[in-house]
């Protein structure tokens, strides 16, 4: 059955659906600090929604307004809200910037150059199709194919990507049927073409809202799991996922290191060339050692700060001889690094203890055997490893 949509109903509630989205984003903004893509998206929403409005009138103004400029309005605000996306997931560069300027450019010149030519409805709708579905590729391609991309972030990607085939199929649409897919040409392309533009806009408007709101809330779990100065793992969540590590390898009946260490007359770095100075070696020594364990175990490991200068790491599938070599390794990147920012060369002692995994096993229980171990390396002259013997702290587990 043929059904026919009006025209300036759906283009009222186009108009409406932007403006309430601007409404919402201003509310929204008053209490949160403004960031380059909420302003992108804030400003789309407002030049699509001032781009139907014109489209209501036409024909009531100008054409050089219902065409011209509300297609040039169009152009901007589609850039400005894949601009949103992109800056939304720290992808937006300047060259990509550049890119969208550039093209947005010649969109706009050339759309206005084939209207001064008297070229057909069909081509500039051919034109303007291709155009934009062209600012979605790679928004749709790094969305999906991002390989930490949420379930949300990829089905976003897979939607905008049907979008972008959907612009596509219309300018191949128009090439074969010319003004019958115009959006002023009554009939079955006209009102899957309003449908088309409505769902877009729910899914522009939802879907920008709620991945802005799952990136709020990986930062703020970042932010709670995260030491801020070393940016290794709290104390809190480091105890939590060594815990839930332990007991994955209870069942798979799997050996666990844990591994104790600190800086060597960190207090002393402190009285002599201050605090900030402290904080910075505490800042390089988790970098390095972050990079080296990734390189040593392919990031099958969990690390995290203890408190003051004192570090953590946990070490799933590892025996005693795997664990000492590897601490050996972690004492020797320290050791024989020249910083050339500190004013101070520093060294690290660590102390190792490696059991059977087990449910009931304490954390704090492995945290005291390997802090025995670490004042044994202090005892022998700092900048060593020591390892708790193995069968002692199995007879401390029982």
């Amino acid at each position: 059955m043929m059904f026919n949509l009006d025209m300036k109903t759906i283009f009222i509630s186009l108009v409406f659906g932007h403006i309430f989205t601007v409404i919402l984003i201003s509310a929204y903004r008053k209490h949160t600090v403004q960031n380059r893509s909420f302003n992108a998206f804030f400003l789309a929403k407002l030049i699509q929604a001032i781009a139907w409005a014109l489209l209501i009138v036409r024909g009531a103004i100008p054409e050089l307004l219902s065409i011209v400029l509300a297609n040039t309005l169009l152009f901007v605000g589609a850039v400005l809200e894949t601009g949103a996306l992109l800056i939304l997931q720290k992808v937006f560069c300047e060259k990509l910037k550049r890119l969208y300027i550039i093209g947005t450019l010649l969109c706009i010149t050339g759309f206005t150059t084939i209207y001064a030519l008297g070229v057909s409805e069909a081509t500039r709708i051919v034109y303007a199709s291709v155009g934009t579905s062209l600012f979605l590729f790679y928004p749709v391609y790094y969305m999906v194919t991002d390989r930490n991309a949420s379930t949300l972030k990829r089905l976003m990607g897979i939607l905008y990507g049907i979008v972008a085939l959907s612009l596509l199929l219309r300018a191949g649409a128009a090439l074969q049927l010319g003004n019958q897919v115009g959006l002023f040409t009554q009939g079955m392309y006209q009102s899957f073409s309003f449908i088309a533009l409505y769902m877009i806009m729910i899914l522009g408007n939802t879907g920008y809202v709620l991945l802005s709101k799952e990136q709020a809330d990986a930062e703020l779990l970042h932010i709670a799991s995260y030491d801020e100065m070393t940016g290794v793992l709290n104390r809190r969540t480091f105890m939590v996922e060594s815990r839930n590590m332990i007991h994955q390898l209870a069942m798979r009946q799997s050996q666990v290191s844990f591994i104790l260490f600190d800086v060597d007359s960190y207090k002393m770095i402190n009285d002599t060339y201050g605090h900030f100075t402290g904080d910075r070696v505490l800042q390089d020594m988790a970098d390095r050692l972050k990079q080296r364990l990734t390189e040593l175990t392919g990031e099958h490991y969990i690390f995290g700060r203890y408190g003051g200068d004192e570090f953590a790491i946990l070490l799933p599938d590892t025996d005693e001889v795997k664990a000492g070599r590897l601490a050996e390794q972690l004492r020797l990147t320290v050791a024989h690094h020249e910083s050339h920012v500190l004013p101070v060369p520093y060294t690290i002692s660590l102390g190792v203890v490696s059991v059977p995994a087990q449910r009931n096993i304490q954390l704090n229980t492995l945290y005291e055997l390997s802090d025995h171990a670490l004042y044994n390396a202090k005892r022998a002259g700092k900048n060593q490893v020591a390892i708790y013997n193995q069968e002692q702290a199995e007879a401390m587990l029982k």
